[in-house]
């Protein structure tokens, strides 16, 4: 394929405009593609321009777009037709994790778009190989994981399914880094892909510690916020290890490893609040207790929180030492 010089001439598709549809097409807004953001949900129909107009008010006002935000909004056409995604290069698609729903979805999609054009899903639960035998041409199909707010972090997972084309995940590839990403291209599928996998090892001790008595709820989260909270920003794990010692994480892994959780099952924890319909902050009802005000001043405090924090992420991106370096030796000379 051939580089990447400008976006404006690649037009993308949005199927599924909830809450991470809407921040997704915020993010292709910013970068200055035309989005062909379609809604499969009248609801989402309803909501989908306030949303987007909200996520591009907020980056204007934090610095992060050039223009205002009406100018971003004349690239973008919310609809219900599918026919529109016809001119798509690339098409993500953000509904519901139903595999059924989800071939629905594709058939609707593949019977539009181009031979050649790109199908990706933002499923973060089912294999992308099980999902790209969904469709019609499997080798153009990607997981494209992305993060909530997507128009805010750097993560962004590209995903290989079995019969995917490579050369088609280097364009990905290159493409998300105009997005503003630090992208993983996960060569090899595997059920959750890379965060997932790490994070819900993460949940499911947690649980685990709680419901066994060892920490309440808030002691867990206050020991997620004050150690790994104030590290992970500026490296992952094995960055982690290498910064403060290795063989000292060895020792520990010899004793710990044995005594860790390994259930199959969901924990009761969390299942007992999703059969009693909890949902968090969206219905005030989660591991927490909210009321309607303090929920809603939490999801303002995350939003707030999420331009913060990529103010300062922004400061040390993956290569910033090899940048240092290259200032160190370009002063010498």
């Amino acid at each position: 394929m051939d580089k990447i010089t400008d976006v404006s001439t690649i037009e993308v598709g949005v199927v599924g405009l909830g809450l991470m549809g809407c921040s997704i097409s915020t993010c292709l807004l910013m970068a200055g593609h035309k989005v062909i953001a379609v809604a499969p949900l009248p609801l989402d129909l309803e909501l989908a321009e306030k949303r987007i107009r909200e996520h591009l008010s907020r980056s204007h006002e934090h610095g992060l777009l050039a223009q205002l935000p009406d100018i971003y909004l004349q690239n973008i056409t919310i609809t219900e037709d599918f026919g529109q995604l016809s001119n798509c290069k690339v098409v993500i698609e953000c509904t519901l994790e139903n595999i059924e729903i989800k071939k629905s979805v594709y058939d609707k999609i593949e019977n539009v778009i181009s031979s050649d054009a790109i199908l990706t899903s933002n499923t973060s639960a089912i294999p992308i190989s099980i999902l790209q035998k969904q469709t019609r041409f499997p080798a153009r199909f990607f997981g494209l994981h992305w993060a909530e707010p997507s128009h805010t972090t750097r993560f962004l997972e590209i995903i290989c399914g079995e019969l995917s084309d490579p050369e088609q995940a280097e364009f990905l590839y290159e493409l998300s880094h105009f997005w503003g990403k630090e992208p993983t291209l996960v060569r090899k599928d595997i059920r959750g892909f890379i965060t997932n996998r790490l994070m819900y090892a993460m949940y499911r001790e947690a649980c685990f510690l709680v419901e066994n008595g060892y920490a309440t709820v808030e002691d867990v989260d206050r020991a997620c916020r004050n150690n790994a909270g104030y590290w992970m920003t500026l490296v992952g794990v094995f960055r982690w290890m290498d910064l403060t010692g290795v063989p000292a994480y060895h020792t520990v892994m010899k004793d710990l490893f044995p005594t860790l959780n390994n259930s199959t099952e969901v924990p009761e924890l969390i299942d007992k609040i999703v059969r009693e319909g909890g949902k968090g902050v969206a219905n005030a009802k989660g591991f927490y207790e909210y009321t309607p005000e303090e929920a809603k001043l939490w999801e303002e405090t995350f939003t707030e929180f999420s331009y913060e924090i990529r103010k300062l992420a922004l400061k040390y991106p993956a290569d910033v030492v090899k940048r240092k370096l290259a200032q160190k030796q370009n002063s010498i000379y």
